[in-house]
């Protein structure tokens, strides 16, 4: 049985070559469609691409439109395929007006060497059931973001101030992950893991819909099944935009998926 992600990130093969896509409403959230879907999606169609090379190793998306929900095209093209990795482009459109354009970089992580080391430190999160589920949010704020609806997401209290008007100001926060149906995350779903926390500047007293500008994924390794740590960080805004980094950890302790992403700053 297809799990939620796959069913929403499905994919018809056109005649020319391109993807059909059905983009679900399911994961809007404030003026569009979710940035981290779109990318998924994008990306599932460059594993179908090169089917030999299934997993993105780093993508570069940059967002050029607010997607909306229903059709859409992705048409995608192979730069360049190697020994052990192949470079393609892609781009996703709805109509006349393309959404985001994507570079990246796939390989198959199963036949890499299997050594996620790293000097990062894992998020300090508190136990499971001392988190805050985000299906306590207001009724108002999950109808503005559906897409609270696809995951069960625990927020970590010391990050979450900003529910009740009192954000940090340090610029993080952080979140036990998965999906609703509780299926396994795969590569292409870390994807979308890196943009599906609220923006981080929440925590810095800027709540509202933050526009992704561009949004660059390293994926370090498929992670194993179970529950995802995520931390999102902070240090600059700037010209009426921010910088999100963000750390994916899988259940195994490894640092799965790294992401960076320029942002415009909630309007007030």
């Amino acid at each position: 049985m297809r799990s939620e992600w796959e069913t929403h990130t499905a994919l018809d093969r056109d005649l020319d070559g391109s993807f059909a896509a059905e983009l679900h409403p399911g994961w809007v959230v404030g003026g569009g469609v979710n940035g981290g879907y779109l990318l998924g999606t994008v990306g599932q169609a460059l594993a179908e691409t090169v089917p030999a090379k299934p997993h993105p190793l780093s993508v570069s998306a940059y967002y050029l439109s607010a997607a909306t929900p229903g059709p859409a095209a992705v048409r995608t093209r192979v730069l360049r395929d190697g020994g052990s990795v192949a470079t393609l482009s892609a781009e996703l459109a709805q109509g006349p007006d393309t959404r985001i354009t994507v570079l990246a970089t796939y390989g198959d992580l199963e036949r890499l060497p299997d050594d996620v080391a790293t000097t990062a430190t894992e998020p300090d999160l508190a136990p499971l059931d001392d988190c805050l589920p985000g299906s306590m949010a207001p009724e108002d704020v999950r109808r503005m973001a559906p897409l609270m609806e696809r995951f069960d997401v625990r927020f970590d209290p010391a990050c979450v101030g900003w529910v009740v008007g009192e954000p940090s100001g340090r610029g993080h926060i952080q979140a036990w992950f998965r999906l609703a149906d509780e299926h396994p995350v795969d590569a292409v779903g870390l994807l979308m893991v890196c943009d599906a926390l609220p923006p981080v500047t929440f925590d810095l007293g800027r709540p509202g819909w933050a526009p992704t500008l561009e949004l660059t994924v390293h994926v370090r390794a498929v992670p194993a099944p179970g529950w995802l740590r995520v931390s999102h960080r902070t240090r600059n805004v700037a010209s009426g935009m921010f910088e999100e980094d963000c750390e994916v950890w899988d259940s195994a302790g490894r640092l799965v998926a790294q992401s960076r992403q320029l942002a415009m700053l909630p309007r007030a």
